[in-house]
């Protein structure tokens, strides 16, 4: 199903991040697949004083240490899409936020005026697609109408026996590139999954990038855009962050929730004061875990709708796009007053 404005192709958007003129755009890596992996950036990088990381600057009590933003310094936004390269939602989102701030309007034609207001207030750094080896290996350019079985082959792929690997179990085995016949496009080409990599001791060049970068940029909110099949709206919750952050958090999906209501689209506000473990025996310590552990800011994991021919809420490619420049228009709100 081809979309005029649902632009997530690599060849695409190689198109838009060189036609960029109104911000700057840099490779932040290669892939496994040796593909690039661009960052879009808007407004000045601030000098936030750096005197020490993050961890160490806690482990002296005051982050101030690693990044001073006591004297007026623009909020950092980081917006990443295409973790799991198949995962569309979030590229054509992005996609569509550059073309807003290089033309005035998303590539419908919309105009979205309080995000063209107000983001020159803002450091934003727009990753369209942090995993295009995943994203080579789709061969469709949509997944709107796409029945959920389908979906799973393209997202997880299939075991050695030909089966499906399924979303939990095909995180079973990782990197699992050996175990599969068809790698579905979560991975890069090594059979990594970025999103649960080893943190500690990066396997794949990818993840150490995108922590370097958060490192570097000391964002005060990340935002990862995933796609969560036909359910509503939500963030997932992080485990492993400290309770004030955890409370800010909360207080962001609060506000997003309210935001979406008022444009009658769909959002479960998911609590996201998640106090020791709490229901899961075994939460993981994931990449959106991560980048909060380098860089002290919030960290979340926007799951968007799918749209596809399956059970739940199913939204329509402009309800898919509408939402996420909801939750762009929100970002902006919320760190103005934060």
């Amino acid at each position: 199903m081809r979309i005029p404005y649902w632009k997530s192709q690599l060849s695409e958007i190689e198109a838009c991040v060189h036609s960029v003129k109104r911000g700057t755009t840099s490779v932040l890596t290669e892939s496994a697949g040796g593909r690039s992996i661009y960052t879009v950036a808007y407004g000045e990088k601030d000098s936030f004083e750096r005197k020490a990381n993050y961890n160490s600057a806690c482990g002296a009590g005051n982050p101030k240490h690693y990044a001073d933003k006591t004297k007026g310094n623009k909020p950092v936004l980081l917006l990443i899409g295409g973790v799991h390269g198949g995962e569309l939602e979030g590229i054509v989102a992005v996609m569509n936020l550059i073309h807003l701030l290089e033309t005035g309007t998303d590539f419908r034609g919309k105009r979205h005026d309080y995000i063209l207001e107000n983001a020159p207030k803002f450091r934003l750094l727009l990753i369209p697609c942090m995993n295009p080896d995943g994203r080579a290996r789709l061969p469709i350019d949509s997944l709107i109408e796409v029945p959920f079985e389908q979906s799973v082959y393209y997202m997880q792929g299939t075991w050695k026996d030909g089966s499906l690997c399924g979303w939990p179990d095909c995180k079973a085995v990782h990197p699992i590139k050996e175990a599969s016949d068809f790698l579905g496009s979560y991975f890069n080409d090594d059979g990594v999954n970025l999103m649960h990599d080893n943190f500690f001791v990066p396997m794949a060049q990818e993840t150490r990038a995108l922590l370097e970068l958060a490192d570097g940029e000391a964002p005060d909110l990340t935002v990862q855009l995933h796609g969560g099949a036909n359910n509503a709206n939500h963030f997932v919750e992080i485990h492993y962050l400290p309770y004030v952050v955890m409370q800010k958090q909360q207080a962001f999906n609060q506000q997003l929730s309210v935001a979406f209501a008022k444009q009658g689209l769909p959002f479960v506000e998911r609590n996201q004061l998640v106090v020791g473990e709490g229901v899961v025996a075994h939460p993981s310590f994931n990449l959106t875990s991560a980048i909060h552990h380098v860089c002290g800011g919030m960290s979340m994991t926007f799951e968007s709708n799918m749209g596809l021919a399956a059970p739940g809420v199913k939204l329509t490619p402009d309800e898919i796009l509408d939402s996420h420049f909801v939750l762009f228009e929100e970002m902006l709100r919320f760190q103005q007053f934060v």
